[in-house]
């Protein structure tokens, strides 16, 4: 059973993650500007859900000169200044399945299974946008939290399912507090759209249990501070230098969802 469950779960996060670039593309943008509506040739972006989703390139443009449409992808290069961030579709593919085949074994088929692989292609965008442009975009941060809750409450009375609603819930509560605590205290160690993110990380990591929800959290700051630490070591960032703290999150959460649904096993 576990098995095909991980194949499937595999097959469907690289499909997600082939449907990645167009969403990273509108949404990595500088603060204050508008969401990417064109393709950089002018043409209106189309496709499904109404041209959000799609594999990163613009039917409408002219064939280049190896016979293929301008990647939209490419035009991700001069926004993504802070550092390599244009998600190529095969990297997004490879990511997503690995990420949906990993939660499929730690899960297996409980029915929160199907909250955590709706919630992954949200975010593989949300990390894709963090690394491009620094920062978090409101409409997936102040979705996703209700989101999450609404599936977690939906799976929550079904037989078999390994979790607490109201832990997710005041998970929610205490990490996003958490992190508005120490958005305040140091508003220059983090941006606030990392505080609006870690509600819902509180929510997925809080029906698990509080220790998962520490572990989580934990984690994210680990892995931000030891990719930091190397970077200033290698000379390749200053202490000052501002790096994106969302893909830490949520590599934190993802391993206490690892942790949380093992144990639960």
């Amino acid at each position: 059973m576990l098995l095909p469950l991980t194949l499937l779960a595999a097959l469907y996060g690289a499909a997600a993650g082939l449907l990645v670039p167009r969403a990273v593309y509108r949404l990595a943008v500088e603060p204050g500007e508008p969401w990417r509506a064109d393709c950089p040739a002018g043409h209106p972006l189309t496709g499904p859900l109404r041209g959000w989703a799609g594999t990163g390139r613009c039917t409408d443009c002219a064939p280049t000169g190896h016979g293929g449409p301008l990647p939209l992808v490419a035009a991700l290069r001069p926004v993504a200044a802070p550092g390599p961030s244009a998600p190529r579709p095969l990297g997004a593919a490879a990511l997503g399945a690995a990420a949906c085949a990993g939660l499929a074994v730690a899960t297996g088929p409980r029915p929160e299974l199907a909250a955590w692989l709706l919630l992954v292609p949200f975010a593989l965008v949300l990390g894709y946008v963090d690394v491009a442009v620094h920062r978090l975009p409101d409409v997936l941060t102040l979705t996703l939290p209700p989101a999450a809750a609404v599936l977690l409450g939906l799976a929550a009375p079904l037989p078999g399912v390994a979790g607490s609603w109201t832990g997710a819930l005041l998970g929610g509560v205490v990490l996003g507090g958490a992190f508005l605590l120490l958005f305040l205290i140091h508003p220059a160690g983090m941006g606030f759209g990392d505080v609006k993110l870690a509600v819902t990380a509180g929510v997925i990591l809080g029906w698990y249990g509080w220790v998962v929800l520490f572990i989580g959290a934990f984690a994210g700051f680990l892995l931000g501070a030891v990719y930091g630490g190397a970077l200033v070591l290698l000379r390749r960032a200053g202490r000052r230098t501002a790096l994106p703290f969302g893909p830490f999150m949520m590599c934190g959460t993802f391993l206490g969802m690892l942790v949380g649904g093992l144990g639960a096993g």
